[in-house]
């Protein structure tokens, strides 16, 4: 299970960043379930992000689904999609192969597989594996979305500058559903894209966070231990690669506060209990209680730069200075938000079809 995710719906996911092809294979699939290529496209499209401040890699992210569909609908057999990799350049690598990049999986690689390894932009523990969890998202979302279940993110922060709170949920997500750069406030945009072309000028890179809501999540559904949503969650999202942090609600401010302004005082609204205030993030005791569940995701700086880096020769153990080749984003949090959203997903398919049944998606 080392490439595979989830319990009753999984996820598995192959391929390099320098191979002739990534993909994913999705086994647990209701039967049934319509496929729109056209939705998987958008969401391809979406994690591309903007050329002034993303990787100048060009790739098409044209895909094909090999198995698991017929007549435009999921058959219920394991439905496996296929992404050709075009746009590499493998020699920028191959001088600096033996040097690890600082903060890279190189080093760890190198440690695990024994040499093996394909090196070449990262090879299996590329941000470029992100793209068929996309296009697996692209099957999931639309199906969720038949139960009322809407998912939504936006880049909260990158360095110091923070875009506005989420206010009406429903409203936000019709912003952001079509925004290359998603942002609640468009003031912050400008600003955001030209930190990050500062930072680029520099040599550098930059981080920042991702806050993601869910609504329309019934009640009751995850477990109170190992399984808690919390859990399951953070296990999918720590998968995606820069991810260094994930809170829930008010996660690290509970720090700050005392119980009676911290809890979540009930009432009841037309028939239905509701909070007042959402501070545990729509999650008690690892279980949905109605509200929207919201977390946030600190995203690291890009751990390759152009700087000059001080490291060391794998093969050698003698120390070296890195100046590192090829195409690198000088930050993935605005590519990463389509992914977050992807993995929210795939993880929350997995809790509920294993609360309600593998035909749930379908009915």
């Amino acid at each position: 299970m080392k490439n595979t995710f989830g319990n009753n719906l999984t996820v598995t996911l192959f391929g390099e960043s320098h191979g002739e092809a990534i993909g994913v294979v999705l086994d647990g699939l209701a039967h049934g379930m319509e496929v729109d290529t056209c939705y998987i496209k958008k969401l391809l499209n979406a994690r591309k992000g903007l050329s002034a401040v993303s990787t100048p890699r060009r790739e098409e992210d044209d895909f094909q689904i090999l198995s698991g569909v017929f007549q435009g609908k999921t058959t219920g057999t394991p439905l496996c999609i296929v992404i050709k990799n075009n746009d590499t350049r493998s020699g920028d690598y191959a001088l600096t192969k033996d040097l690890a990049r600082p903060s890279h999986a190189d080093f760890t690689a190198e440690c695990k597989y024994g040499g093996f390894q394909d090196y070449r932009g990262g090879g299996h523990f590329s941000g470029r594996i992100t793209a068929p969890l996309c296009a697996a998202a692209g099957i999931i979302i639309p199906a969720l979305l038949k139960k009322g279940i809407k998912i939504g993110s936006h880049i909260a922060r990158i360095g110091e500058i923070a875009d506005r709170d989420f206010c009406d949920y429903d409203t936000d997500f019709d912003i952001l559903a079509n925004k290359e750069f998603a942002v609640l406030d468009d003031s912050k945009e400008t600003a955001m894209i030209e930190k990050i072309k500062d930072v680029k000028a520099q040599g550098d890179s930059i981080g920042g966070i991702v806050e993601t809501a869910v609504i329309g999540l019934p009640t009751g559904v995850g477990e109170p231990w190992f399984d808690s949503v919390e859990s399951v969650l953070s296990h999918a999202v720590f998968s995606i690669p820069g991810v260094k942090g994930i809170e829930f609600g008010k996660g690290f401010s509970f720090a700050d506060m005392v119980g009676s302004l911290a809890n979540d005082s009930f009432k009841n609204v037309d028939g239905k209990i509701v909070t007042e205030t959402n501070n545990s993030g729509g999650i008690n005791g690892g279980i949905t209680n109605g509200m929207p569940v919201v977390f946030r995701t600190v995203f690291r700086p890009t751990p390759t730069i152009a700087k000059p880096q001080n490291t060391i020769n794998i093969k050698t153990k003698e120390d070296a200075v890195l100046q590192a080749k090829g195409r690198h984003d000088p930050c993935i949090v605005h590519r990463a938000r389509v992914v977050v959203d992807s993995i929210t997903a795939l993880a929350l398919a997995d809790i509920l079809v294993t609360r309600y049944g593998t035909d749930w998606l379908s009915e």
